[in-house]
C-alpha cells in the first residue's frame, strides 16, 4: 500500500529568460505557453497557463488533485536562476517543497545556503567544464548538510568525475537525476554511481519524457527500474516526475500511476519508489492527509 507519494524532481519558475550558450531561451509572446529554445518554438507549459509563469500555487494544485505530499524542486539553467522565488516558496511552503538553489562558485553557493534553500542544482550535461572545478562548492555543501542534485548527459568521462566527487565528499547526500538517463547507453554506468557511496541515490525525473515514444504506461520504464534495482537496490531509487514538462504530454498523476498499477513491482517496492524512500532521504516530516477526491466525470 503506497501511503506517501513524493516527487523528487520538478521545476518552478515565475518568468523565463535567459541566455544559454548563446541562444535566447524564454517565453514567445503574453498569453502562450510555449518558449523559443534554442531557436525552435516548444510547448513548454500546459497551453492552459497562458502567462508563462510555473508558480508554487499551481503545481500544489496538481499535487494534492494527484495526492502527491511534497516535492523537490531542482533548477535548470534553461529555466534561468530561480534563487530568488525559490527562497520564498520554500519559506511559504517549508512542509510541501525542498527547494534547490543554482550556484557556480563557493560565494554563491554559501549565498544558497544563506538564504535558507536546502540543496543546490547542477545541469551536469549542460557543463563544458569538469565536474572537479565545483569541487570546494560539493565540500562547502558536505559541511553544512545540503543535498547535490545532478543530471548527468551521456559522456562517460563525467561519470568518471561524478564517481570522484562522491568519493571525495563520502558524506554528501547526492541524487543523480534523469534515472541515469535511462534510455542512453550510459545508463547502467550512472545508476552504478549509487554503489560509489552510501548517500547516493537516483531520481526518475524525466522518465517518461525519456520514453515518451512508447507513451503510457511506459512498460520498459517499468522494466528499467526493476532493472535499476537488481544493481543497486530499490532503497536507492526513487520518482520524479520533472514537473511541468512533461505533462504536456501526459496528467501528473499519469507520470507516476503507471508504477502504482503495474503488477511487475510489489507493493513495498512501490511504496519505496514512490515515497518512502524521498522522504527518509531529504527528511520530509509534516505531510498533508490528501484523500482521494472524485472526479466530475466519474
Amino acid at each position: 500500500m503506497v501511503k506517501h507519494i513524493i516527487d523528487a524532481h520538478s521545476h518552478l519558475w515565475l518568468r523565463q529568460d535567459t541566455m544559454v550558450d548563446g541562444q535566447h531561451i524564454c517565453q514567445l509572446e503574453p498569453n502562450r505557453s510555449r518558449s523559443l529554445f534554442f531557436g525552435e518554438e516548444r510547448q513548454m507549459l500546459p497551453p492552459f497557463m497562458i502567462d508563462g509563469v510555473n508558480s508554487a500555487e499551481v503545481f500544489l494544485s496538481n499535487m494534492d488533485y494527484a495526492q502527491v505530499g511534497a516535492a523537490v524542486v531542482v533548477q535548470e539553467v534553461i529555466d534561468g536562476n530561480q534563487n530568488e522565488y525559490l527562497t520564498k516558496v520554500q519559506k511559504d511552503y517549508p512542509d510541501r517543497f525542498f527547494c534547490m538553489g543554482m550556484a557556480w562558485n563557493l560565494n554563491e553557493a554559501k549565498a544558497v545556503y544563506d538564504a535558507g534553500l536546502k540543496g543546490i542544482a547542477f545541469p551536469g550535461h549542460r557543463m563544458h567544464e569538469p565536474l572537479q572545478t565545483l569541487m570546494p562548492v560539493f565540500k562547502f555543501m558536505e559541511e553544512k548538510g545540503m543535498v547535490l542534485s545532478m543530471c548527468l548527459g551521456e559522456d562517460e568521462r563525467q561519470i568518471a568525475e561524478m564517481a570522484e566527487v562522491i568519493q571525495e565528499c563520502p558524506q554528501l547526500k547526492v541524487a543523480i537525476g534523469h534515472f541515469g538517463m535511462v534510455t542512453t547507453p550510459s545508463f547502467k554506468n550512472q545508476v552504478m554511481l549509487a554503489r560509489c557511496g552510501k548517500n547516493v541515490t537516483i531520481e526518475s525525473g524525466g522518465i517518461t519524457w525519456l520514453y515518451n515514444s512508447e507513451f503510457y504506461p511506459y512498460p520498459s520504464a517499468v522494466r528499467s527500474i526493476k532493472e535499476a534495482a537488481e544493481w543497486v537496490g530499490l532503497d536507492r531509487l526513487m520518482w520524479g516526475s520533472d514537473y511541468p514538462r512533461t505533462i504536456t504530454a501526459i496528467t501528473y498523476k499519469m507520470s507516476y500511476d503507471f508504477i502504482v498499477k503495474t503488477k511487475e513491482l510489489t507493493e513495498q517496492d512501490k511504496a519505496l519508489f514512490l515515497g518512502e524512500n524521498a522522504m527518509q532521504f531529504y527528511g520530509f516530516k509534516k505531510l498533508p492527509d490528501l484523500p482521494y477526491i472524485k472526479n466530475m466525470s466519474e
